[in-house]
């Protein structure tokens, strides 16, 4: 397996895994506990990890959401709780969900051993929010440290396929429109209509998911052809074991 072949098998398993402890009922209810609700618990939750910085920071680290959206959220936020420190509490709803959704799934050590090799392997340059994420302490236990490392990497492809979108020329709402979901995924980001045509847009955006892909692959030269199967087998069925994919 190439890491490319690697990169496209595990694609879909880090997206929903990672960020299985967002759409967590749980872990909206102890952001509650915590004073941060909707909102503000994500986007000062996940975006903690640039640091305490200005909003219009993380509208760039975020790139699609509106910015009045992301600053509205942050500022309230920050008014709760430092932005590091609420990083540190998203990490840990992170490792939480981990606990109660991993723990007595076959295969989570070699899971975890293999993809933390991923992990520190990736180049950072360019993805400062993984860079973020990736600094973010993990926990001993093996079911809250693979869920979070599922997130890490959630990011690195989430930061490549910004800066991919940025290559070709795509601003953020054209690159919403023209992709899978279109003008259903403007609306759940929260962006007010009316929305462009995707057509014009259509091109660049394949051109981008291209340059997302080869971006992507890259972390798992990390890992030789037979272990690239292994973590995407692993991956797999934790996948279908927890999330029913």
């Amino acid at each position: 397996m190439t890491p490319a072949e690697a990169a496209a098998a595990v694609k879909e398993p880090i997206l929903r895994l990672g960020e299985g402890f967002m759409l967590s009922a749980d872990t909206r209810a102890k952001g509650r506990d915590l004073g941060l609700r909707s909102r503000p618990l994500y986007h000062l939750g996940r975006g903690g990890a640039l640091g305490d910085v200005p909003a219009e920071v993380v509208v760039a680290a975020f790139a699609f959401f509106p910015p009045a959206v992301v600053t509205a959220a942050w500022d309230q936020g920050r008014e709760v709780m430092p932005p590091p420190a609420a990083a540190r509490a998203y990490a840990g709803l992170c490792n939480a969900w981990g606990r109660k959704h991993l723990t007595g799934q076959p295969g989570i050590e070699r899971a975890a051993e293999l993809l933390e090799r991923v992990v520190r392997y990736a180049e950072p340059a360019g993805l400062p929010l993984f860079a973020g994420w990736r600094a973010l302490p993990l926990p001993e236990d093996l079911p809250g440290r693979l869920a979070q490392l599922l997130m890490v990497m959630r990011e690195h492809r989430g930061a490549v396929h910004v800066a991919a979108v940025t290559a070709v020329g795509l601003g953020p709402l054209e690159a919403i429109v023209a992709g899978t979901y279109g003008a259903a995924n403007a609306a759940f980001f929260e962006w007010p209509e009316p929305y462009p045509d995707p057509a014009p847009h259509k091109a660049r955006w394949d051109a981008a998911e291209d340059l997302t892909a080869v971006g992507a692959a890259l972390p798992y030269d990390a890992l030789s052809p037979d272990e690239r199967i292994e973590l995407a087998d692993l991956l797999g069925a934790l996948h279908k074991a927890v999330l029913g994919a």
